[in-house]
């Protein structure tokens, strides 16, 4: 072989290892940009978690200095103090424990359900007082008792109003996520996914505003990237990226939701999460993972 081939091979293959070290070095470049779009989407899921935290913890001490009865104030001093030690578990877990996060989570879906409940019980003393003024109402010094009492209760109605947005939020619990290969049946391997399947139950809230809601489900690869056909929604001041989007009529009545995606793009094995959202809310979530 003449000096002048020997030239060009050298040259060949130096250009084709230039080639292959500029992709890989745009490859790790893209997944540590999704990998960080990751962690500070799970930041400001933590952020959220901890402000409902306290806010929950701020009502509780709120309705302790409302309500009369005895038995709902110690009620009311135990969930008080659920809540702040859960507040302390959330402060000292890191933003990247997924398993520890997602507890936490369903903690404060639990946590939800319960504020709702006591707002329900003092609506309910509400009314109760209400008709006993009515129907007290010619008894000149029983309905003098009544009219104040019931002056008592309107301001604390209008204290109690603005937490009924936190208690009217949307609830999903039993997320679940599976694989589907091209009969339609279960797969574990990824290799075999043609589509995701996707279910979820929107909880009964009968202080939740009834009628159409979009649902919102964000799946994430195992290296953070979202699949996606282009839709955004506004979460925190930002748009982020949704795969699919469920408009449903909502009754406050529990609802079951399916949706489905169809699989278009190579997958990796690992572990995929998904995400509900509603009302600019992170309503529920889970996890899976895939074999090759």
């Amino acid at each position: 072989m003449d000096k002048k081939k020997k030239s060009l091979i050298i040259a060949l293959a130096f250009a084709i290892l230039c080639g292959i070290i500029g992709f890989l070095a745009i490859r790790m470049h893209n997944q540590k940009k999704e990998s960080d779009q990751m962690l500070e989407l799970a930041e400001m899921d933590k952020r959220e978690m901890q402000n409902e935290y306290e806010q929950f913890a701020m009502q509780y001490n709120e309705m302790k200095t409302q309500i009369k009865n005895d038995s709902l104030v110690a009620q009311l001093e135990k969930e008080q103090q659920r809540t702040e030690e859960l507040l302390e578990e959330l402060k000292r877990v890191k933003s990247s424990d997924a398993a520890e996060i997602m507890r936490l989570k369903k903690e404060l879906a639990t946590l939800r359900k319960v504020l709702k409940s006591f707002v329900q019980q003092i609506d309910s003393l509400n009314r109760q007082n209400q008709l006993l003024a009515r129907e007290n109402d010619n008894l000149k010094t029983q309905n003098q008792q009544a009219r104040a009492h019931i002056n008592t209760l309107s301001d604390e109605n209008e204290t109690l109003s603005h937490k009924v947005d936190i208690a009217a939020q949307l609830d999903a619990s039993g997320v679940w996520m599976e694989g589907r290969n091209k009969r339609g049946k279960a797969a574990k391997k990824i290799k075999d996914v043609k589509k995701f399947a996707i279910g979820f139950t929107i909880a009964r809230n009968v202080t939740a505003e009834t009628g159409i809601r979009s649902i919102y489900v964000r799946i994430a690869t195992p290296t953070g990237q979202v699949l996606t056909q282009g839709g955004t929604f506004p979460f925190e001041n930002r748009q982020l990226e949704f795969s699919i989007r469920k408009d449903i009529e909502y009754t406050g009545e529990e609802q079951k939701v399916q949706v489905w995606w169809d699989v278009a793009e190579t997958l990796s094995a690992g572990t995929y999460r998904v995400d509900i959202f509603a009302d600019g809310h992170n309503i529920g979530g889970t996890t899976l993972a895939f074999e090759k």
